[in-house]
């Protein structure tokens, strides 16, 4: 099982966040245009993420719906053949929801940054601080405030659910 400390916001420039990233030394992994289907399950969040169309994972984590940094605990599994995956799971939990995204990551000491394009939500960023042996969940809240002053996100910014929570309800873009 994985563990991280993830905090996500509405993001109003990509271009001044980049620069940012820039001064931040963020080293930059790449871009990916991700589906992420989200099926209904008692617990947590369960979604098969298909990546550039080329190779797909299923993730089920489970975190509270706070605003605030919160701990993330994770599976992932890589999948061979996507849609049949798809269709059993659409036929045995149902579908709640698919999201679409191109997400640029980069990479801060341990923290994933994401900058995700959602069509239709606008844009937003991302961090994941992951947590292993050398790190502690108080460090990482640490790195994340950091990161929330420098990129200057406002408490009103801050998103409590996932991107299939907030395309449910609708939420207009910024």
């Amino acid at each position: 099982m994985g563990k991280n400390i993830e905090l996500k916001s509405r993001l109003g420039d990509l271009a001044e966040a980049r620069k940012i990233l820039a001064t931040l030394e963020a080293r930059y992994v790449g871009c990916q245009e991700q589906i992420d289907t989200y099926f209904r399950v008692g617990q947590g969040r369960l979604k098969l993420r298909q990546i550039n169309g080329l190779q797909a994972e299923l993730i089920w984590y489970d975190r509270p719906d706070q605003p605030q940094a919160r701990c993330s605990l994770y599976y992932r599994a890589p999948v061979a053949n996507p849609e049949t995956v798809k269709t059993v799971l659409a036929a045995a939990l149902g579908i709640r929801g698919v999201v679409q995204k191109r997400r640029e990551i980069f990479l801060w000491q341990n923290v994933r940054i994401h900058l995700d394009e959602l069509p239709g939500m606008g844009t937003f960023l991302e961090f994941e601080a992951m947590l292993g042996p050398d790190q502690g969940e108080a460090e990482a809240q640490t790195q994340l405030a950091h990161l929330v002053q420098i990129f200057h996100i406002q408490s009103e910014d801050l998103l409590a659910g996932s991107y299939a929570d907030l395309k449910e309800e609708k939420l207009p873009s910024r």
